[in-house]
């Protein structure tokens, strides 16, 4: 639930910075979608493994929330300079790309998503919180 919840929270957050900045998120022309869709799967790869490796604890820490969101935010980062670099093969493009990445706020999106989302795991975990029950549901015992 918390690597949907980080992809729905990096998918509105990248389209409202878009819009505010009236900009696009990777602005290089004839590049494509194509490192941009492979950054944030990579994105989704290192919030969920890093989450669900602080989630198998018994008693998981908060203190794992910086370290999940940096590392999707950082995987994102990697992919798209390594994407752009395949597509272009241009150290010079991709590492411009990597820094508008930065520069242009979508990296701290991305890392304010990850930490949110990855908070809402941890709570969800330390909560042992199930499914939702009706008031009637567990009347057995009467």
């Amino acid at each position: 639930m918390a690597t949907v919840g980080f992809f729905a929270l990096a998918v509105f957050g990248l389209g409202a910075l878009s819009v505010a900045t009236d900009t696009d998120i990777i602005a290089v022309r004839g590049l494509g979608q194509l490192p941009g869709v492979v950054g944030m799967l990579a994105a989704l790869l290192a919030f969920a493994l890093m989450l669900s490796s602080s989630l198998r604890r018994e008693h998981p820490s908060f203190l794992s929330v910086p370290g999940t969101a940096l590392a999707a935010a950082l995987a994102h980062l990697l992919v798209v300079w390594a994407a752009v670099m395949v597509a272009r093969g241009d150290f010079v493009v991709a590492t411009v790309v990597a820094g508008d990445l930065v520069r242009g706020g979508a990296s701290a999106v991305l890392l304010v998503a990850a930490a949110v989302a990855a908070w809402v795991g941890v709570a969800l975990r330390r909560t042992r919180s199930g499914r939702p029950k009706w008031p009637w549901e567990g009347d057995d015992e009467e």
